[in-house]
Parts: structure tokens; sequence; C-alpha cells
């Protein structure tokens, strides 16, 4: 059954019971009303008639019947009631509206208690038919009973009265029932519009969806309504915020979390913000603003996304690390490829000894390289991209050396190796870039140096390459920064601040005196100074 059907349904249901619970309940307080009003009205007359002097003296004398007859009588008239009968100790009538029923005996059996006495308010029958009716004691000066009086009114002429009443309230009911009939389905109908037509399994199944979504992705989402209150955010927007996975959020004014937040701007003007840089404590994000939209145009909220910028420059890292590898894969083999033609036309013209020397030449070069970087450079990831530039560079017809001076083999396992070969390979193929860019045909060459002797590790790259202007200093460093022509510049010297930037180290560069210039990068070993202060303060024997 549909969510509009049950709807229609339990609201109808609801309103047809209370309804006919209220109207029940009404027509029964009024019928108790109505009948406590007759049978009080019905008492006060019998009261009144039983005091009267002229009733009381009458029944002295010897036909009372004349006497009193004519006093109920126009009593009866007055008031509309069914009867109004005066009888002796012993029940026989002094009066009646029918005439004939006059020195006949009271019935219905309710005399008893008037005759101690009592004024009383009873059901019986009678023999004009079933009444209410209202009976009092004659009293005589003595305080004897002598009489009783009884006031009655037909239970037809009441149910007449209450039938009338019964049937305003079942029109009234009526009303009420089609209005909550027709209302019920106004209701039903907007509520299905408000959820978009979906059914209460729909909405459940698009709630779990949404939540594991929300969970898989790797961005922090949160999201306000209006007035500024989260009323979503999901487990990595809590990582980021420094907060535990069970914290909840949900119901707090986003400032209270996030103080230096845009989104009340992006839910005032509806205009959504994106790639924006922002701190959220001590992690650098990107942020993407979007405004949320109902129906008619109107801003209900607002949604925020963000990301730690540093995860960000990892993945430019690796696909970095993968353009450097393929392209060093590419160089390798159009290197080899063109020495294999050489060869193969060696032989082909029976120059085997020149053939011989080539492959001795090669073998020998390669042999030189690979020992030195085994021996020198022990780290695969390192060694690796090394012989990749030296081929690429084999390639682009420059010279790339490195320092017969130069050791790294002590690398503390806290150092990130993607760090250093984010570091490395982007110092190799700025220098690279900045030989190219050279018109003249001065020597090209690019040279790098790395140590690991003392308490940092040094890297220092030196290029014969234009060169960069004084005037630009530190801007090499800024993101999308470029001296050199064409899109997607500016990346490699922004990802090499970022990674010395994560070692604690720092990096600095001059003009070389031979033209070109020397990249400087220094990264500490240790930590921080308490590691130092340990090291320092151990036995010479341990360090």
């Amino acid at each position: 059954m549909k969510l509009q059907t049950k709807l229609i349904l339990i609201i109808c249901s609801l309103l047809v019971f209370i309804v006919l619970s209220l109207g029940g309940i009404f027509y029964y307080i009024m019928t108790s009303a109505l009948e406590d009003q007759i049978g009080t009205r019905a008492l006060k007359v019998a009261e009144t008639v039983a005091s009267m002097p002229d009733i009381r003296d009458a029944f002295q004398l010897k036909d009372p019947s004349s006497v009193i007859q004519p006093i109920a009588e126009a009593a009866r008239e007055k008031i509309d009631a069914e009867y109004i009968v005066v009888g002796n100790r012993d029940g026989i009538r002094y009066s009646h509206p029918l005439l004939d029923r006059i020195g006949k005996e009271m019935v219905g059996g309710d005399n008893g208690p008037v005759l101690e006495g009592k004024s009383i308010i009873s059901k019986a029958i009678g023999s004009l038919g079933p009444s209410l009716r209202g009976k009092a004691p004659v009293v005589d000066d003595d305080g004897q009973v002598i009489g009783i009086v009884s006031v009655g009114f037909l239970t037809e002429d009441i149910e007449v009265i209450t039938d009338a009443y019964q049937t305003r309230i079942e029109l009234i009911s009526m009303i009420v029932l089609v209005v909550g009939l027709v209302g019920s389905v106004l209701i039903a109908r907007n509520v299905r519009r408000s959820i978009h037509g979906l059914e209460p399994k729909e909405i459940g199944a698009l709630y779990t969806e949404k939540k594991a979504i929300l969970e898989s992705i790797r961005e922090g989402i949160i999201a306000v309504n209006q007035d500024g209150m989260i009323t979503m955010a999901n487990r990595y927007a809590l990582q980021l915020l420094e907060l535990p996975a069970t914290a909840k959020i949900t119901g707090r004014q986003v400032e209270d979390v996030i103080p230096n937040t845009r989104l009340y701007e992006v839910v005032r003007t509806g205009k959504a913000e994106f790639d924006h840089e922002m701190m959220i404590g001590d992690h650098e994000v990107i942020v993407n603003r979007v405004p949320i939209m109902e129906r008619k145009s109107a801003v209900i909220g607002a949604v925020s996304s963000f990301r730690s910028k540093s995860e960000l420059y990892r993945l430019a890292e690796e696909l970095s690390q993968v353009k450097r590898f393929a392209e060093a894969l590419r160089a390798q083999t159009h290197e080899f490829s063109n020495k294999l033609y050489v060869i193969s036309g060696l032989i082909q013209l029976e120059s085997y000894q020149e053939a011989v020397e080539l492959i001795s030449k090669e073998a020998d070069v390669h042999q030189n390289w690979v020992q030195f970087i085994m021996r020198e450079i022990p780290d695969p990831m390192i060694g690796g991209l090394l012989i990749g530039k030296f081929n690429h560079a084999q390639e682009l017809k420059l010279t790339f050396e490195i320092d017969h001076e130069s050791s790294f083999r002590d690398i503390p396992a806290r150092i990130d190796r993607n760090l250093l070969v984010t570091i490395i390979g982007n110092l190799i193929d700025n220098a690279m870039d900045a030989v190219l860019a050279r018109d003249d045909q001065t020597e090209r060459l690019v040279k790098l140096f790395l140590t690991d002797l003392g308490e940092d590790l040094i890297i220092e790259c030196e290029d014969r390459g234009i060169g960069i202007p004084e005037e630009i200093g530190m801007a090499v460093f800024e993101k999308g920064f470029s001296t050199k022509k064409g899109e997607h510049r500016g990346i490699g010297l922004a990802l090499v601040q970022h990674a010395v930037g994560k070692l604690n180290g720092y990096i600095t560069f001059h003009r070389n005196p031979a033209g070109g210039t020397i990249f400087t990068v220094a990264i500490p070993k240790m930590n921080d100074f308490t590691e130092r202060s340990q090291l320092h303060g151990k036995p010479q024997s341990e360090r």
C-alpha cells in the first residue's frame, strides 16, 4: 500500500474515531443534563404545589379533589408537564389529567421514600406510560406526611427533544468528517510532494545509500541548514576536525566547529564557491561550497566538501612519479633503439671492431653508473629515479652527472622516500628544463650532489640553464608561477617546497657563477630538538 493511501486511511480512521467518540460523549452529557434539568424542574414544581396552603387544607375536606384538581391542572398547563397528581398517604389520587382516574390508586411503586418525608426524582411507569417524575410530600402543621405530589414528564417527550439534538450532532459530525477527509487527502498529497513521491522503503534505502556514499568519499562533507545548524557530517570530516569518530556535531552551529567558515555567505548569496584554500585547525584544505536549493529556488542550506591539501600534493607526487618512470622507460627504449641501429649498421658494414668498442663503451658506462648508485645510493626508489633521469638526459642530449663524492646511504627510516623522490626528481626536471631553455649552444650540464654526512641530508642540484632573475625571488616556489611558457607549469618547485616542509627542512637557491642556478635542500635526520638532545646525551660508545 502506498504511503499516500496509508496516510489518508490513518487520518480518516483517527478522525472517525475521535468524531464518533466526541459525538457520543457529547450526546450522553447533553441527554443527562436535559434529564437532570427536567427532573429538577419537576421536583421544584412538586415541592411548590406540596407547600401550597390550599392543597394542605383541602386534605381536611370531604371532597379534596374539588379544590386540588383545578389548582393542579392550572400548574400543569403552565409548566407544560404531562401530569400533576396529588394523592393521600394511601396513594389515592385527588387530581389527574384524566378525570376518570381520580380516586384510583397511584401506580409506579416509588412512594415509599416520599411517605418518609423525602423529596425524590425517579423514573417509573405510570398510568400514562414511562415518565420522569419529581415527588414531594405534603406535610401538615404537625410535620406529618398527609399526602404526595407527583409531577411527571413522559420519557417519549424527552426523547423527542434529545432526538432533535442527536440529529444536529450527526449533521455536525458528518460535516467534520467530510472536511477531515478533504484535509487528509491534502495533507497526504503535501507529504508525498515534500518527499518527492518516494515511499518509506525507498527513503530508507536512499538514506542507507547516502550514508554509505558519504563514508566512502575521501573528503570531509558537512551540511548546514539556512540557520547555520549542522545537519550532517561524515567520518572523514570529523577526522580532519580532529574529533573522535563517535563525536556528535549535528545540531551545533557551524561556526562553533569551524570558526572561519564561509557557509553563511553561501547560504546568504546562493553562489557556489570552488577550490578555495582555508585552514581547519592545523590542516590546510581545499574547500568547495555549494548552496542547497528547494524547488522554488530558495536556499535552504549549504554543503561544504573539503580535502587535505597534503593529500592532493601526495596524489600529484604519485602522478609525477608515474610520469617520470614512464618518461625514463621511454627514453631508455629510444636511446637503446638508436644504439642498436648503430651496432646493426656497423655489423652490416663489417666494422666489427667499431661495433665491439661501442658495445663495450656503453656497457662500461651503464655498469659504472649502476655500480656507483648501488654502492653509494642503495635505496632502490632513489637509485631507480636517478638511472631513469640519466637515460632521459641522454635522449635530450644533455649531460647529467652525479658528483663522485656523493653518498646517500645513511637515510633514517622515518624519512619518507616518496618525499625524497619528489624533491630530487622535480629539481632534476626543473634543471633540465632550464638548460633546454637556453638558445646558445653552451655546455648543457645538470649536476647533482647528494650527501648524508653530518646531521642533515644535503641535496644540491646545479644547472647551466637560463638562471632565475633576482626580482622573482621566492615566487618560484608558488604554485602556478613559472618563467617558462606553456600550460601546466609552476608545479614542480611548489611540490618540492611542500615536500621539504613536511620533512622539516629548508630550500635555498643562488646563481651559479658558471651560469644557471644552484638549488640546495637540507633535511634534518633527527625529527626535532629532543631527538638531538637524546643522541648527544648518550655515551660515545653508544653513538
